[in-house]
């Protein structure tokens, strides 16, 4: 099966005017963790190791090539950040962010005043089948929406307090990190926890898509972008814990929503990176640049998310990558955070 190459994340500069947003055992693992670390709430401890990072099977170039990378151990959030979590964070702090924040004239010249509103990305389905080459008919910006109002002003998190928060950039997403005492995954540390073991896998539960006929994570089944059947449960995000977790007790780690990581994004860093041999905690380029992006610096993402699907996006594959502009976010963009052991 051919797989398509999916689009960076989209970034939305007016309305209309759009570019691109861009087997370790759980009692094995746990056993380690009770006897070498300290308990920390919410997260778990990944013990670190070599694995070998990418996707030879995904049709994505910039997954290849494959290569060796060793991690050192860190602890990781079991989930995503929640709602509840980030809201804490907001009546901690009062931070507001970059959706709600109206947009400075001098990054939009020539764009009326009336139109610089604060809003959002949110994923519009299409009331019937139409090219997926042209993902401005599924993408619209919506003034209004935000963290709190995730499709717009009339939506709210009421009853959805243990989904993901979206809408977050990746400033937003580091923000909370360093209120938190935490950090950004690098993009190798988010692959290797997600594979917990399962080296060279396609997805973070294993090698099939629908282990015992049963989905795995939430992405999308029917016909993108005008049906979704959801067969899985759900049509948009769902609770970080709907489905079980991965080898070393991580949720979510592929589908429901895209992870922020803290490494620049460039196509070719991976064959850059593994022209030195095997690498060891990478942290990514130096610089963002792809010649497709129009000069805008992106960061990646991980995960893939409920909009993923065999038709158009398959990046909830392990080895997968995903990016985005840095100050935009979107109705399907979220993270997580990890921690370095004390030294």
């Amino acid at each position: 099966m051919t797989q398509p190459v999916q689009p960076s994340r989209p970034r939305w500069w007016w309305p209309g005017m759009l570019a691109l947003i861009a087997a370790a055992s759980i009692g094995a693992i746990y056993a380690y963790r009770a006897v070498n670390t300290p308990s920390l709430d919410g997260m778990v401890w990944v013990p670190g190791g070599t694995f070998w990072m990418g996707c030879e099977n995904c049709h994505m170039p910039d997954a290849l090539p494959v290569h060796r990378v060793t991690v050192n151990g860190f602890w990781m959030d079991k989930t995503p950040v929640t709602n509840a979590q980030f809201e804490k964070f907001v009546k901690a702090t009062g931070y507001i962010t970059i959706a709600e924040r109206k947009p400075d004239p001098k990054d939009f010249p020539g764009v009326p005043l009336e139109n610089l509103v604060p809003g959002s990305a949110v994923f519009t389905q299409t009331a019937e089948d139409v090219p997926l080459d042209d993902y401005l008919r599924w993408w619209r910006y919506v003034p209004g929406a935000s963290w709190k109002h995730p499709e717009g002003p009339a939506s709210s998190i009421k009853g959805r307090e243990d989904h993901p928060v979206v809408h977050v950039a990746w400033d937003d997403a580091v923000a909370y990190a360093k209120w938190a005492g935490k950090r950004l995954p690098t993009e190798a540390e988010y692959e290797f926890a997600a594979r917990a073991g399962l080296d060279r896998n396609l997805y973070a539960w294993g090698n099939e898509l629908k282990p015992g006929g049963k989905w795995a994570s939430n992405i999308w089944q029917g016909r993108f972008p005008a049906r979704n059947a959801g067969d899985d449960g759900y049509l948009s995000t769902s609770p970080v814990t709907a489905f079980a977790p991965n080898g070393y007790g991580l949720y979510d780690m592929g589908g429901n929503v895209w992870q922020w990581c803290s490494d620049w994004y460039r196509p070719d860093y991976f064959e850059k990176l593994s022209s030195g041999g095997e690498a060891r905690n990478p942290q990514g380029p130096q610089d963002s640049f792809d010649p497709q992006e129009r000069g805008i610096p992106k960061r990646v993402q991980k995960g893939g998310s409920f909009l993923c699907s065999d038709q158009y996006c398959t990046r909830y594959l392990v080895g997968s990558r995903g990016k985005g502009a840095t100050d935009s976010g979107s109705s399907n963009v979220s993270f997580r955070c990890v921690k370095s052991p004390a030294s």
